[in-house]
């Protein structure tokens, strides 16, 4: 292998250009979607935080704080705490964006509350997940410069536990859009222009979690090459 593996080796980015293209690609759209449907007012002229309490007072749940949050698109559900932070655009604006993101994140809730089974499972997995987004790393870059076979497999068993959260992930992001989706239509929050803009802020949105996921997955696929599982061999 080269000493510093993916850093230097044409190989790693070769195999990692639809995993570049992709992610570029769902940044923009998400961005531009975003941008787009910001400029946008819902028909109810509901803001992202009135939604997401009409969502969570119809599914009978009282116990989920809406709180506002700095930074643009950094609107999460926060499990542990039983909280759905919203970015102050989201949070105060009546925007098609707003409504989506709420209730994309409010749809994360009614996941929380119904005990969906692959979010509680990506709720486990995060301290294993952010262990892993720094240890194999470290342990593949000493594995490279020491020549250490023992210590690159073993970096490369971490990693996959950074593969397999991404894929958990994708799962519960599609079911929080729709759930969301048929929270607005039900409640009778959106038209069908609204609708649309909702669907194309989700659909951009989801396809973040694609790129990351493909991403994970090319470079866990690099390194069972370089390690000769995948048919190459290991220089």
């Amino acid at each position: 292998m080269p000493l510093f593996g993916l850093f230097i080796d044409p190989m790693y980015l070769i195999i990692m250009i639809p995993g570049f293209l992709l992610a570029a690609w769902s940044s923009f759209k998400v961005k531009s979607a975003f941008s787009t449907y910001r400029q946008i007012r819902s028909s109810q002229g509901l803001t992202g935080a009135e939604v997401a309490r009409k969502i969570l007072q119809r599914n009978g749940i009282f116990d989920v704080q809406i709180e506002e949050t700095a930074g643009q698109l950094s609107d999460h559900y926060d499990p542990a705490t039983k909280t759905v932070r919203l970015s102050s655009s989201v949070y105060h604006e009546p925007s098609i964006a707003s409504v989506a993101i709420a209730s994309h994140e409010v749809g994360h809730a009614l996941q929380h509350a119904k005990g969906y089974a692959p979010l509680s499972l990506r709720t486990a997995a995060v301290p294993v997940a952010r262990f892993g987004s720094y240890a194999p790393w470290i342990i593949l870059a000493g594995g490279f410069i020491l020549h250490s076979t023992s210590a690159i497999y073993l970096g490369v068993i971490l990693f996959l536990g950074t593969v397999i959260f991404q894929l958990i992930t994708l799962p519960v992001e599609f079911n929080a859009s729709s759930r969301a989706k048929e929270q607005l239509v039900a409640m009778n929050l959106v038209n069908r222009q609204d609708a649309e803009g909702i669907t194309s802020v989700l659909s951009a949105a989801a396809m973040t979690y694609v790129a990351a996921a493909v991403s994970a997955i090319m470079t866990l696929i690099y390194y069972l090459i370089r390690l000769g599982l995948l048919g190459g061999n290991d220089d």
